[in-house]
Formats: C-alpha cells, sequence, structure tokens
C-alpha cells in the first residue's frame, strides 16, 4: 500500500480521535464531551498505535509518522496519565528523562568527548613539554594572570584580582560556563562543524593552562580546584557539544523528512538534555565559587569529594532510569 493510499484509507479516524481529544482538552466543553463515549475514544488510540506500528515497519514519510506520534501521544497522555504537578514532572526529569535522553544519545557524546579530549590531551603534553607554546593560546599576560591565581599566595584559588567576593565569582562563572556551553550547542546549526569547533577549542585552551601551570610549579592548587566542580562543567560542556552534533546530524541526514521536520524533531530530542545542562553549569558554578575556591581545605578532602562527584555523575548519566517504566 502506498503511503497516499494508507493516509486516505485512515484520514477520517484520525480526524475523528483529534477532534474527540481536543474537546476533552477543552475544560468548558463538559456538555460536548459528554455525548464522546470513552470506549469508541479508547478504540480509535489503539487503532492509531497499530497504525503508527505500521507505519513505522514500512518506512513511510516522516510526515506520517510524526503525525501518528502526536496523535498517540496525546492519546496516552489523556488516557493514561494523570496530570502531574510541577515537582512530579521535575522528579520525573531528574530520574528518568535526563539520564535518558543522555544515553540515547551515546554515539553523539562519544564524537563530542573525543573531540575535547584529544586537543586538551594533545596541547596540554606540548606545553608542559615547551612553556613558550602556551602564548598560542593566551597573550603573556593573561598567562601570568593565571600563575597569580594557582599562586601559594593567593587568598582565594582562581580568583582574578578585579574580583573581591565568592558571590562575583558565581555570577561570573554561571555567566562564562552557559554562554560556553550554549555556543557548543548553538553552532550545531552548521552541520555540526560548530560544535566541533568549539569542543575542540575549549579543549585545546583547557590543556595548554593545565600544561603550563604544571609546568610553573602550580600543579597542587590547580588540579585542588578543578578537580571537583568539573564533574559537572566538563561533562556539560560535553553534552552540549553533543547535542549539537545531533542538530547537525540531522541538517546532514534528514532521512525520510524535510531538513525542517528533521531539524524540529532533533531540537525536540535534545531539550530535556540542554535543561540537564543548565542544571549541571549551576551546581558547578556553586562549587567553583564556594568550595573549589577555598584555600582552607585539606587537599585529601578536596579530592575525596571530587571523586564523590565523578562517580555519581558518571554513575547517574549512565545507570540511573535504565529501568523506569
Amino acid at each position: 500500500m502506498t503511503p497516499l493510499k494508507f493516509e486516505q484509507l485512515y484520514e477520517a479516524e484520525w480526524q475523528e480521535l483529534h477532534k474527540a481529544l481536543q474537546q476533552i482538552r477543552k475544560p468548558m466543553s463538559f456538555a460536548r464531551t459528554a455525548a464522546i463515549r470513552g470506549e469508541r475514544v479508547a478504540w480509535l488510540y489503539r487503532r492509531a498505535c497499530e497504525q503508527l506500528a505500521l507505519a513505522r515497519a514500512r518506512s513511510y514519510p516522516g510526515h506520517l509518522t510524526d503525525r501518528l506520534e502526536q496523535l498517540t501521544a496525546d492519546g496516552h497522555q489523556l488516557i493514561y496519565q494523570r496530570p502531574e504537578l510541577g515537582l512530579s514532572r521535575l522528579k520525573r526529569f531528574l530520574l528518568v528523562g535526563f539520564p535518558g535522553a543522555v544515553r540515547a544519545h551515546a554515539p553523539f557524546i562519544g564524537v563530542a568527548l573525543l573531540a575535547f579530549l584529544l586537543p586538551a590531551l594533545g596541547l596540554g603534553v606540548l606545553v608542559y613539554l615547551r612553556p613558550e607554546l602556551v602564548l598560542t593560546v593566551v597573550d603573556s599576560s593573561t598567562a601570568a594572570e593565571f600563575e597569580q591565581m594557582y599562586s601559594h599566595s593567593a587568598e582565594a584559588l582562581g580568583r582574578p584580582r578585579a574580583a573581591h567576593t565568592d558571590w562575583e565569582m558565581f555570577g561570573y562563572y554561571i555567566d562564562n560556563n552557559i554562554s560556553v556551553a550554549f555556543q557548543c550547542f548553538g553552532s550545531g546549526l552548521f552541520a555540526g562543524a560548530g560544535s566541533l569547533f568549539f569542543l575542540a577549542f575549549n579543549g585545546a585552551y583547557s590543556g595548554a593552562i593545565a600544561g603550563y601551570l604544571t609546568r610553573r610549579g602550580h600543579a597542587s592548587n590547580f588540579y585542588s580546584f578543578i578537580a571537583t566542580h568539573t564533574a559537572f562543567e566538563l561533562t556539560a560542556i560535553v553534552l552540549a557539544g553533543a547535542a549539537g552534533l545531533r542538530v547537525g546530524y540531522a541538517l546532514l541526514s534528514p532521512g525520510r523528512r524535510t531538513r525542517v521536520q528533521a531539524l524540529t524533531r532533533a531540537a525536540q530530542e535534545c531539550i530535556p538534555i540542554m535543561y540537564g545542562v543548565a542544571g549541571m553549569l549551576l551546581v558547578a558554578a556553586a562549587l567553583e565559587a564556594f568550595w573549589s575556591s577555598a584555600t582552607w581545605v585539606p587537599l585529601p578532602i578536596k579530592y575525596t569529594l571530587a571523586a564523590l562527584c565523578w562517580a555519581t555523575v558518571l554513575g547517574y548519566l549512565t545507570r540511573q532510569g535504565r529501568h523506569a517504566g
């Protein structure tokens, strides 16, 4: 059966189900909805589910499967699910939605991770061996400022002289981290190349600074500073880059959908990831401003908390919600 004949055959049922669901949603239309037979709506919903499975099996065009997916999703929401309060929805998002969306995009995350790590490790080693190469990434005054921020005389690690309080740094970190993450995501519109560029650039920048400070004798202060909050910050940046790659892939390979339809679907799939990224960056900024910068905390305690944070983040993203219904 051709897609056109399939659509013509079942169009009347889809229209009937759509109109019934619209009437049920309207809070002031009780008189009209009272005449709607529940068993009829349930039957139409089951039929739409069967037709969706058939359309997928036959690889019908995207506009058909998208329409049926939306119709069955609306029907499922009204027939099976109770209205959820905000806290309930947030709980489900944290326990199932976010980690599930991350795992569903594992191939893109793998590519994003390599795009970040390879330049970071490569330039980190090169700058450690030849410290003058740091000037290919930052100018001499910036390199000197980094040394001052992680010197043994620094009152608070990672804080430039222009900032006087942890709250100032908290605001700065939020602004900077959100900016980097959305660069990695938004630039995916350039067929994914923009995401790869910003991931590689931020990886190279981070590696160069790490290699330089290690060579200059500031390894203890620098690594104790970054160890904890990077569990959230770097993970979030990689996830944002992966979401950007997903968007770029939709433009390059839309399949049976138009590019606009493929882009819309990819963006919808990436929304849970970007919500999670924003939350992780907020946690990272708080840790960076109020914990990582503290010079009074013993190193063993800092590294112990850092290990717990990394284990928690990786365990949460890889295991949480796997068996949720």
